[in-house]
């Protein structure tokens, strides 16, 4: 399998806090992995370093082959970053922000028109895109946001807490969306998320992170069997609790 992500011994120290300490993961093309972990636990510094917004203390991710330390602008364009406090313009209509939205990653207006098409598409939001987008609700936002995150064809899609604050039926729309890009158009994620249950359905693999070490990665299933977990949420904590390197 096409290794899309590879993360090698990567390390971020906040003056004498070791946040990361030296992780290494990878991801496929097509793939979803999760990276979960309690608060504190590092998993927002490894991310914000693949997505170069912080710059790695030591190691080094490459996406598609390009370094985050060394091309910071090559990996921008291979990936988008939807964050947990991500938000939109509340003045502005939903069609004029995709189309806002698109202009910055493209010049070409097909391209613009392409992508802003492919987001409607995604966010079923129908007409509601005509209307401003502060008379939305929570899950109509998180839709457009997903949306404008992957219309541009991300190679890895970088999701934060993408279902947080949403009721069962948006959650499981999102979730959705998510699988179908992977499995349907071979779109990588690295997704975080505190909800197990949403880990256990959309992912194909899971890292639990620790205190910035890097415990356990594997297939859901061959680690609930390796636990003698029932689910996830068992398997978190005794890993976390009992603090195994694997």
């Amino acid at each position: 399998m096409e290794k899309v992500l590879e993360v090698k011994e990567l390390s971020k120290q906040y003056n004498k806090v070791l946040a990361v300490d030296k992780v290494s993961f990878d991801i496929g093309a097509g793939e979803i992995f999760a990276l979960i972990g309690p608060n504190g636990a590092g998993k927002t510094s490894t991310i914000r370093m693949i997505s170069t917004l912080l710059t790695p203390t030591s190691g080094d991710a490459f996406v598609a082959g390009h370094s985050a330390k060394d091309e910071p602008e090559k990996v921008r364009e291979c990936i988008t970053y939807l964050p947990d406090e991500a938000g939109a313009y509340k003045n502005m209509v939903g069609l004029k922000y995709l189309q806002f939205m698109a202009g910055l990653f493209f010049t070409d207006i097909d391209k613009i028109n392409a992508a802003v098409e492919r987001a409607k598409g995604i966010c079923c939001l129908g007409d509601r895109l005509n209307d401003k987008i502060g008379t939305y609700s929570r899950g109509m936002i998180r839709k457009l946001l997903l949306a404008r995150a992957v219309m541009t064809r991300p190679k890895l899609a970088i999701l934060d807490e993408p279902t947080s604050g949403l009721d069962v039926l948006n959650a499981l729309e999102i979730r959705k969306t998510i699988k179908k890009l992977a499995e349907e158009e071979g779109m990588s994620f690295l997704i975080s998320s505190h909800n197990m249950l949403e880990i256990e359905f959309v992912s194909d693999r899971v890292g639990i992170i620790s205190k910035g070490h890097l415990l356990l990665t594997g297939h859901i299933q061959d680690i609930k069997e390796k636990y003698q977990a029932a689910n996830l949420e068992e398997v978190f904590e005794k890993v976390v609790n009992g603090n195994e390197v694997h």
